[in-house]
């Protein structure tokens, strides 16, 4: 599951990679003004970085999450092998006491 997660996170970012560069190229064999191509490249990089920006903050949250899912997975399996521990420690205290 995780590789997925890694795998999305990575094909959106090669997407718009792929989609700036396609846009500057447009950009830069349009048969326009200098000026006016700046402007729509700076509106673009904009566009860009915003969508970077919201698919950081959503990779951080996925992070965060998988992070919490893993402690308590942990703190689950300790909690097991405690009792089976305590269960294991009460088994050799009655087996002594009966010998």
């Amino acid at each position: 599951m995780e590789h997925e997660r890694g795998f999305g996170i990575t094909a959106v970012v090669a997407f718009l990679g792929g989609a700036a560069l396609g846009a500057i190229a447009a950009l830069l064999l349009a048969p326009q003004s200098g000026r006016k191509t700046r402007e729509q490249l700076r509106g673009y990089a904009r566009k860009a970085e915003h969508t970077l920006r919201e698919a950081a903050s959503e990779a951080g949250q996925k992070f965060e999450e998988a992070v919490s899912e893993g402690k308590e997975y942990v703190e689950a399996r300790k909690s097991v092998l405690r009792e089976a521990f305590e269960a294991g420690r009460e088994a050799m205290k009655k087996e002594r006491e009966r010998t």
